[in-house]
């Protein structure tokens, strides 16, 4: 994997992959931080998606929200990493959704590997109805 950052101006900078692009910037928007972040939730929401897709279990929505603080002091790193898993499915799925979080953070989820040798992360869901 190889990526390439250019600075624009300020703290802004536009990040290229495979002709892709994303733009970071340390005053407003996406901070290397925030990425880092979504980029939990966008993995760990991979293999989840993935895994409930394999188990035939039907969903309508998946949404991910991730929360931490910072320590005060430089180099400012995240504390507890809390992660709510909100998905539209039916309750009688909760426990397959579970094993999909679980396998998913212990297992497959390289960024959520990462983050926890310096972080604990755990986890909520929340299980909506289709009628919701």
């Amino acid at each position: 994997m190889k990526t390439t950052t250019i600075w624009k101006t300020g703290k802004a900078f536009d990040s290229f992959k495979d002709g892709a692009k994303i733009e970071i910037d340390g005053s407003e928007g996406f901070n290397p931080k925030a990425l880092l972040l979504s980029g939990l939730a966008a993995c760990s929401g991979i293999d989840v998606v993935e895994i409930l897709e394999k188990m035939r279990v039907p969903f309508a929505d998946l949404k991910i929200e991730v929360q931490t603080e910072q320590t005060t002091e430089p180099p400012k790193v995240f504390k507890d990493i809390h992660i709510n898993y909100i998905i539209t499915t039916a309750e009688e799925n909760s426990q397959k959704v579970k094993k999909a979080i679980d396998l998913s953070l212990d297992k497959y989820c390289g960024v959520s590997a990462m983050l926890s040798k310096n972080s604990k992360i755990d986890y909520t869901i929340t299980i909506k109805s289709e009628s919701e």
